[in-house]
């Protein structure tokens, strides 16, 4: 085998706020089971078990949602447990887990903070812009409470990055969000483009117009300071001078290229990719597969190539060896017919105007 890395969703779809923009909301609602509910601790052994016995080299468990700590601390305790007893062959473990925040306190901090969990906090800037969409069940902003519980991340020390879902309002407000990091000593920082609806009727939270003065203006803000000798680490950028140095990306965004991982629901089904938990593209059960029988799927190489598909204005573009056409989720369209073809990324024009933009300065950072 080889080293193993998992996504799970210990508490499915279930989730304590009400974000507007919920990717996954819109993933459970095109399935016939909404929501798996919570992931039994008998199922987290046998994946813990298994994991440890078929991977070589290391493995990594990574929980997300919905809202994993929804699941409660008992159960990622029982993790390590299942961790500790059965890593015979003495792996690398690595935990990650992306929150929002809301629940957290000072025994999950401690917790985090012993067991070397990465912990990924889901923070849309400041009050403002934060509260605009992230709401919780009574229509109210979540961001006081969230502020409040990366403080006591801070007392303990636990690492963490912060997570940024850029919409409309949120682009427009660029510079004042890029400033509320720093002030507040964010140094990790990741921006997602906000992910259009499977259901074509709805409106986007973002259009490509605004990503592109969001890129562009953030670009401005972070190479301003990286050339004064203050480093902000922000995903999207450290991957295009990396590749723009020769390494591969390490965000699969980036790859242009579909590769299958291991995504696990709380019932213990398999898929291979976090943005199409859809019962279509269900490939097995952790609980009555090995991991070699689920690679041998066949749904898997089909859900692979169809993301090799770039659409005829891709290539001949002079940015297509830094873009690569991007995510398939942004390429994924539908016919008159209501059928899913993947044809050219929604982002197209705001990737153009910001390497149009900012190259030529990333490759001076790159040593080109």
């Amino acid at each position: 085998m080889e080293p193993i890395n998992l996504l799970i969703k210990p508490a499915s779809s279930l989730c304590n706020l009400r974000c507007k923009y919920c990717f996954y909301f819109d993933v459970a609602a095109c399935r016939e089971t909404k929501s798996y509910g919570i992931m039994k601790t008998e199922l987290l052994e046998i994946i813990v078990k298994k994991t440890l016995s078929e991977a070589d080299g290391y493995c990594s468990f990574a929980f997300q949602g919905g809202e994993p700590t929804l699941a409660g601390l008992d159960f990622y305790k029982k993790l390590i447990e299942f961790q500790k007893k059965y890593n015979y062959k003495n792996l690398n473990i690595y935990n990650s887990i992306q929150t929002n925040g809301y629940l957290l306190n000072e025994e999950w901090a401690a917790f985090f903070a012993k067991n070397n969990f990465l912990v990924g906090i889901s923070l849309d800037g400041n009050k403002n812009t934060h509260d605009f969409h992230r709401i919780n069940t009574e229509n109210k902003g979540s961001f006081t409470e969230i502020m409040k519980n990366i403080e006591i991340f801070n007392n303990y020390n636990v690492e963490y990055n912060i997570l940024t879902v850029v919409t409309d309002e949120l682009a427009a407000a660029a510079e004042d969000v890029y400033n509320f990091f720093k002030e507040n000593n964010f140094r990790y920082l990741q921006f997602i483009p906000s992910i259009n609806s499977f259901d074509s009727d709805k409106a986007p939270f973002l259009s490509p117009s605004s990503y592109s003065f969001f890129l562009k203006k953030l670009f401005d803000l972070w190479y301003e300071d990286f050339m004064s000798g203050t480093y902000i680490s922000i995903r999207d950028f450290n991957n295009y001078i990396n590749m723009l140095k020769g390494y591969p990306p390490e965000n699969c965004a980036m790859k242009g290229r579909c590769e299958f991982y291991y995504l696990l629901e709380a019932d213990g089904s398999v898929y291979p990719c976090d943005f199409y938990v859809l019962d279509e593209w269900k490939i097995g059960s952790i609980a009555e597969n090995s991991y070699s029988d689920i690679k041998k799927n066949s749904k898997i190489k089909e859900f692979e190539q169809m993301s090799h598909t770039l659409d005829k204005k891709c290539t001949g573009c002079e940015f297509l060896y830094i873009c690569r056409g991007g995510c398939r989720r942004y390429r994924e369209q539908k016919n008159s017919f209501g059928k899913s073809f993947i044809g050219l990324n929604y982002f197209c024009d705001s990737y153009k105007e910001f390497f149009s933009y900012s190259l030529e300065r990333m490759k001076a950072i790159a040593g080109m």
